[in-house]
């Protein structure tokens, strides 16, 4: 067999059809990538505008994305958002980090001594997520959709995590309108400030019923190796159970946690960026 029979020929156009599916697989990132930002959905002028795109090019993108869950669409305000099968990559993704492997058996003996679901959830950008949970045993309890994200203003391992970022990056999450989840949801940025110097003086954060109606929780946040918080561990369960009292209790055993995993992490005390800071 010869040379020419044995190897499979390219022929004149295979570096132009290289060439255009690289462009077309990179339109298709750029696209996805847009959504990991800010607002949460678009619509096809919006994302043909932001990347430069025909409207047709960017129709055919978001039809296969949507065919294929990774995208899903609202007919109402023809808009876009990200699907589940971006959410359950999401959450693969965040369940391989290393907060999701030290925070684990921390979860677990949290559990044991409240009873309650206990959950940890990991910054990203100016959202959050949950990375895992541990159920309650009550028959009745409060459980969390892993890898959704969630904004920093409203629940209390989101404010936990606020309240010790970085002066600057506490204030461009106050900048953007606070929109009300629940109607226990603060938004109003002046009383959200005041709130965030209580929770960062107390070290954790409570809240009844301002992200999810009927949830109550306590969260405490987590620091990384170079002091910036990272995450956040939480105890949630159904407000009539978990009142004020109850949370008040639970406190230090939150903290607690979430120190075990801050020195899971590597971190080692001393002052994570944004404590005395404002």
């Amino acid at each position: 067999m010869s040379d020419s029979q044995a190897l499979p020929q390219s022929g004149p156009n295979e570096p132009e059809k290289h060439a255009a599916g690289t462009e077309a697989a990179s339109r298709v990132a750029d696209v996805l990538l847009l959504f990991t930002g800010r607002p949460d959905s678009f619509g096809v002028s919006a994302i043909a505008r932001e990347l430069s795109l025909s409207k047709a090019v960017v129709h055919r993108i978001l039809q296969a994305l949507v065919d294929r869950s990774l995208l899903a669409s609202d007919p109402v305000t023809r808009t876009y958002r990200l699907g589940p099968a971006a959410a359950a990559l999401g959450a693969r993704s965040l369940r391989n980090s290393e907060l999701h492997s030290v925070a684990l058996p921390v979860l677990h003996e949290l559990q044991r001594q409240t009873g309650e679901t206990t959950t940890v959830s990991a910054l990203i950008g100016r959202q959050r997520a949950y990375l895992e949970q541990v159920e309650s045993t009550h028959e009745i309890k409060m459980t969390v959709e892993i890898g959704r994200r969630f904004p920093l203003h409203a629940g209390s391992s989101s404010i936990c995590m606020l309240a010790f970022l970085p002066a600057a990056d506490r204030e461009a999450v106050l900048a953007d309108p606070l929109l009300a989840l629940t109607e226990e949801t603060v938004v109003s940025a002046d009383a959200m400030r005041v709130r965030l110097a209580q929770v960062h003086e107390a070290g954790f954060a409570q809240s009844d019923g301002e992200r999810q109606e009927g949830a109550a929780s306590v969260a405490a946040p987590v620091f990384a190796l170079d002091g910036s918080v990272t995450g956040a561990v939480s105890v949630c369960g159904p407000s009539s159970r978990f009142n004020g009292a109850v949370r008040t209790a639970c406190a230090p055993l939150v903290r607690r946690a979430a120190d075990r995993i801050s020195l899971g992490l590597g971190w080692r005390g001393g002052l994570p960026p944004g404590r005395g800071s404002g």
